[in-house]
């Protein structure tokens, strides 16, 4: 159980069933004002995920997925852009974060990357 009345550390869990299913408390934080700000459910399509399963999917060798502080996201009724748009206006210089036609990835590195 994770300490928050949005998410399930289930929802983070890697797709292949191994089990991994880390959540940063960082991430969580960034989540849950997505949450409150758009007052809509965030849905993970992807968090965690092992070294095999990102292999699987094509994922990048250096995926933040695979330390467990990344999310691909979506919120109900928000556009990806709006999402991107509202994380990148609040985080300042630090973070992953990318805009894509149907998700937003977020990530809690210590640097700033934007695509």
């Amino acid at each position: 159980m994770i300490d928050s009345e949005y998410f399930e550390r289930s929802e983070f869990a890697c797709k292949c069933g191994c089990g991994f299913a880390t959540v940063d408390v960082e991430l969580l934080n960034v989540l849950t004002k997505v949450r409150m700000h758009f007052d809509s459910p965030v849905i993970i399509n992807s968090g965690c995920r092992c070294e095999q399963h990102n292999r699987n999917i094509g994922g990048a060798d250096g995926s933040k997925h695979k330390l467990g502080i990344a999310a691909d996201i979506v919120v109900k009724g928000v556009s990806s852009v709006g999402v991107h748009a509202f994380i990148n206006f609040n985080v300042g210089n630090k973070y992953g974060l990318g805009s894509y036609n149907t998700f937003t990835h977020i990530d809690v590195r210590p640097d700033k990357a934007r695509w």
